[in-house]
């Protein structure tokens, strides 16, 4: 990339009925020698689940980076629609502050989105309880193993109620009980008329519960959606697997 594109990149709000999450990057990367990602596009609409699927290295993780805005360098437009242009964050690696307790990482999440205080208590507890949490809400959560880590950034971004939900590898270190509630309550959201974009290589799962799905490879998209879509643009059969599916692509 040159100087010029550098910082082209441009992200946007903008209040929409017919999708929550408009992508649409040219090339991006980590410095201005060479596009990690190119040519990335795709929409995320209303009650709509949408699986980013790729081997590692393939550049989704750049991908959600760039359309975040944590890259320096990028060219093309990223839109967030919906009622308020609000979106959840759920990282791969959980973010978590060493003075802070669970609950006050809650209330830390709450105050920067302004939520009503009885809104924000029963949303909170209500998360904790579901996902067993309950107990240890006084305690500091960088003590806590990598499953429970991963249960309370789920319980932030299920606090916020977003348009849409950017989920990042987010069955790392889930026990099944765990697994179950976060796909009920995606589930919910999703009926809720949120739109959700999941980053995993859980293909079983994302083959299940995703209505669309965006394959990478090689900083590229090389498959795009419905599994119906993506088995023709494979090469596959009526019937094949996503799992098939991304061994022809990739």
């Amino acid at each position: 990339m040159d100087n010029e594109n550098k910082n082209m990149l441009k992200t946007s709000i903008e209040p929409q009925t017919d999708y929550v999450l408009r992508v649409a990057i040219q090339q991006a990367g980590y410095d201005q020698a060479a596009s990690v990602i190119r040519d990335i596009a795709f929409d995320v609409r209303p009650g709509e689940m949408i699986g980013l699927i790729g081997p590692n290295g393939a550049g989704k993780s750049t991908t959600i980076k760039t359309l975040l805005g944590l890259l320096k360098y990028g060219q093309g437009q990223v839109v967030f629609g919906g009622v308020a242009g609000r979106y959840g964050y759920v990282p791969e690696q959980p973010v978590l502050y060493e003075y802070l307790t669970l609950w006050e990482h809650l209330r830390l999440a709450a105050a920067a989105y302004e939520m009503d205080e009885a809104d924000f208590t029963e949303r909170a507890e209500r998360l904790l309880s579901r996902f067993r949490l309950s107990e240890v809400k006084d305690q500091y959560p960088v003590k806590f193993s990598k499953g429970m880590k991963q249960k309370v950034m789920l319980i932030i971004g299920f606090l916020l109620e977003p348009d849409v939900y950017i989920v990042d590898e987010p069955f790392v270190g889930l026990d099944p009980h765990a697994t179950r509630d976060f796909l009920d309550m995606l589930e919910a959201e999703r009926q809720r008329g949120a739109g959700i974009l999941m980053c995993t290589h859980v293909l079983d799962t994302a083959e299940r519960v995703c209505q669309g799905f965006v394959l990478i490879n090689k900083g590229a998209v090389v498959a795009r959606g419905s599994l119906a879509d993506v088995r023709v643009q494979a090469g596959c059969a009526s019937d094949a697997l996503l799992f098939d599916c991304f061994h022809a692509l990739t």
